[in-house]
């Protein structure tokens, strides 16, 4: 009966946490020793958002951060670079049926029409570089997208999420 249940369960919570709207993945160089890492500093030069999103962006970075047990200092062990993009998107949908009712019914003899609708939205992403303090080297890189980026109220609900998501990655498991 065991075995059921915890069968269940990890199938429930496989189907849960593949849910995600957004396309996450992480990278890292294997020489890197991540349980060193003890502090970290932001960084953002790259990081071109309105004031509000960066806030909400840097905040939900330092808190995951956080949870991982690093804290903030001036001499850190890691720079955490983050970096935002996006790009319009145009979704294209086409339907052709096989033609209107008619003789011998809706597949038989008759005019058929094709229609095709398109729409434009703009999608955002997130890129979160890890950089080793002493060697200047990136050691740990994620990259979310999928950010709805034309709605505000998306976007509020959705910076937490993706960068959970991206930083559910660090630190690695080897």
């Amino acid at each position: 009966m065991k075995k059921y249940l915890l069968l269940i369960l990890a199938s429930a919570t496989l189907g849960l946490t593949s849910c995600s709207p957004f396309n996450v993945r992480s990278d890292y160089a294997e020489t890197a020793s991540f349980n060193t890492y003890r502090t970290y500093k932001l960084r953002i030069d790259d990081l071109k958002l309105n004031d509000i999103d960066k806030d909400r962006v840097l905040n939900e970075v330092s808190r995951q951060l956080q949870t991982k047990g690093l804290s903030v200092s001036e001499n850190p062990d890691l720079i955490i670079n983050v970096k935002a993009n996006h790009k319009k998107i145009k979704d294209i949908q086409s339907r052709n049926p096989y033609g209107m009712y008619g003789w011998g019914g809706p597949f038989g003899w008759g005019v058929g029409m094709s229609r095709t609708w398109t729409s434009n939205h703009n999608e955002g992403a997130l890129i979160i570089d890890l950089i080793d303090a002493k060697s200047n080297k990136l050691v740990w890189q994620g990259i979310g997208s999928g950010i709805s980026v034309d709605s505000p109220r998306s976007k509020q609900k959705q910076i937490p999420q993706i960068v959970a998501e991206i930083m559910a990655n660090y630190p690695p498991k080897k």
